[in-house]
């Protein structure tokens, strides 16, 4: 199944139908290939249609993360982005408490340190997602500079 096909199947499942707006917000999220915020999505739908408002996009972008199509990602702020997650890997998140920037990371001994965690106390893991707050090697060179 793609994602469109999972998205009205959901859609059906709360007797919602799939209206041009929600089709067009969640080919615009699809094609945006960066953790965007609702904001951030809402100005690129605007571009192009002006009938969207931001509520539409809020609450679609909500029924997408619902939906298991998108993830809600906190960079340490009070904006919450959403990055796609059907048909994408899995990976955790460094993130930059100077600069803001983002790195997606995946290690193979962490997955399997996880697994063990959850072995360990009879935990069957549905989802989880790992963010590591910190300061990015290029804000630490700056850093060293200015001492």
């Amino acid at each position: 199944m793609n994602e469109k096909d999972i998205f009205i199947k959901f859609l059906k499942g709360k007797d919602l139908k799939l209206t041009r707006q929600r089709e067009q917000i969640l080919q615009t999220f699809l094609k945006t290939e960066k953790h965007v915020s609702t904001e951030e999505l809402y100005k690129i739908i605007n571009k192009k249609d002006l009938s969207i408002g931001q509520a539409t996009v809020f609450r679609t972008l909500k029924l997408l993360h619902e939906a298991g199509i998108a993830r809600e990602v906190n960079l340490g702020g009070k904006i919450v982005r959403f990055e796609h997650t059907y048909g994408h890997k899995h990976h955790d998140h460094l993130i930059c408490t100077e600069c803001g920037r983002l790195v997606e990371a995946m290690d193979v001994n962490i997955e399997q340190l996880q697994d063990k965690l959850c072995k360990k106390f009879g935990f069957i893991s549905k989802d989880h997602k790992l963010e590591i707050f910190g300061v990015c090697k290029y804000c630490n060179k700056k850093v060293s500079k200015d001492r």
